[in-house]
């Protein structure tokens, strides 16, 4: 028999889009912001000439800069206010999640629930500006050294930068919680997702134009796009992938009425962090590289080892590359899935797994079977992301056919509609309840 849920997520079509005014509401705040964060990718910093640091980008394009530029949006290509993005604010979220394992003091405030919630996002909020400020000041010296790009070099020009960029990154964190909170979606991961969507187009332009020259043979050409479909229906293949446990319900009797057992689901996730491993593992990579890469050849000779060690596609960046999501794979499974905490509610609600004793054993198998799953998971971020990255670094291919972007764009795409559908199928139900309130009045 097909349940009333079923039922409806069957109808979900663009006449029920068209009668929910509260997330058609939604969705334009969401494009509206979306448009707005566009917009602020095309305008320049005050000061540099666009044309000279377009010839320099273009040389190092290959590099860690492309790659940024990638999360950026092409506002590195254009030097413009939002040129370092939402990276800063992903970075210190890291570190804040880090320090909660090891801190007593921010532990306890997680602990707190909203309240303590609050305070740890206000932290994170001040430790961004400090992190956007070292970006953005390393970059004022990049340009001033990077040639005739800045027309007038000095003081004024390096405060004005680190001033406008990380109002910039500021801008956009709140652009990003005004959506999550207004709109439809994670604002901060569809704010990513726009800037690498936007720039496909040229990119495909820039790979067939390569192939026009002879840069880059057919075959190769034909290669990429065959990959890029077999992983995206990979990508959508293993997000959706579950391991379900069974939980069984007891005979229970409510008043002179007794209800039969019933038997459900706990579905676990494959790939329970979703897309937070590659983009923390990116972030962490290009935060020690953002002032290197723009001063070549400068500072002390370890540190410009260690900084060519790190270029795109070297053995040591693919090595903490992968380190790095294997380990955010791990850890934030660990942070937005608790297996004592699950174990606890379906105690108190009378569920068990068949054959493990409730409570601490539940607890124990729970964490148990999610720990081999993410193994698994671990490994298909790995080999998603690994893969192209080598492509792009071996054969010039553009970034955004990279396992990173692909997996953004499906993951953050395949999100946003699971939540208009739950949005649509609330707004049914709505309408279900208040039809047949209607009817009993009638009666």
């Amino acid at each position: 028999m097909v349940s009333a849920a079923e039922q409806l997520a069957a109808n979900l079509n663009f006449s029920a889009l068209a009668k929910a005014e509260e997330l058609k509401k939604r969705i334009w705040f969401t494009l509206g912001a979306l448009l707005v964060y566009r917009f602020g990718t095309y305008i320049p910093l005050p000061g540099i000439d666009p044309a000279a640091w377009d010839q320099i980008f273009k040389s190092q394009a290959g590099g860690i800069l492309g790659m940024f530029n990638m999360f950026a949006g092409g506002g590195i290509h254009r030097m413009a206010i939002f040129a370092l993005n939402i990276m800063p604010y992903i970075s210190a979220s890291i570190i804040i999640q880090l320090m909660t394992t090891v801190s007593p003091t921010l532990e306890a405030l997680k602990k707190e629930g909203e309240s303590g919630r609050k305070v740890i996002n206000q932290y994170t909020r001040y430790l961004t500006v400090v992190l956007a400020v070292f970006q953005a000041y390393g970059i004022s010296l990049g340009l001033e050294g990077a040639g005739n790009v800045v027309t007038d070099a000095g003081w004024f020009f390096r405060i004005a930068t680190v001033i406008t960029l990380t109002g910039g990154t500021m801008f956009l964190m709140w652009l990003g919680e005004q959506i999550t909170a207004r709109g439809i979606g994670n604002g901060i991961s569809l704010i990513i997702m726009a800037g690498i969507v936007a720039e496909l187009p040229s990119a495909i332009a820039g790979m067939l134009e390569l192939g026009r020259q002879g840069a880059l043979s057919t075959g190769l050409i034909l290669i990429v796009i065959v990959m890029s479909v077999v992983v995206i229906a990979f990508i959508v293949f293993m997000e959706r992938a579950q391991r379900r446990l069974l939980i069984q319900y007891p005979k229970r009797q409510v008043g002179n009425r007794m209800f039969e057992g019933q038997a459900s689901h706990l579905p676990l996730k494959l790939n329970t962090s979703g897309v937070i491993p590659p983009i923390f593992a990116s972030s962490l990579l290009l935060l020690p590289t953002t002032v290197a890469n723009f001063n070549a050849g400068q500072g002390p000779e370890w540190f410009v080892t260690l900084t060519t060690q790190l270029g795109h596609g070297r053995p040591l960046f693919l090595i903490l590359y992968i380190g790095m999501i294997i380990f955010f794979a791990f850890f934030y499974t660990a942070i937005v899935f608790n297996p004592t905490e699950t174990a606890e509610n379906l105690k108190k609600h009378g569920g068990f797994i068949p054959g493990i004793r409730p409570g601490e054993r539940t607890a124990e198998y729970i964490d148990y079977v999610l720990t081999r799953i993410t193994v698994v998971g671990a490994a298909y971020l790995s080999i998603v992301c690994l893969i192209p990255e080598i492509l792009i670094s071996y054969a010039a291919v553009p970034f955004y056919f990279g396992g990173t972007s692909l997996l953004i764009v499906v993951s953050v795409t395949m999100d946003t509609v699971a939540q208009i559908q739950g949005y649509l199928l609330a707004h049914q139900y709505e309408g279900l309840i208040k039809r047949s309130k209607l009817r009993g009045k009638r009666r």
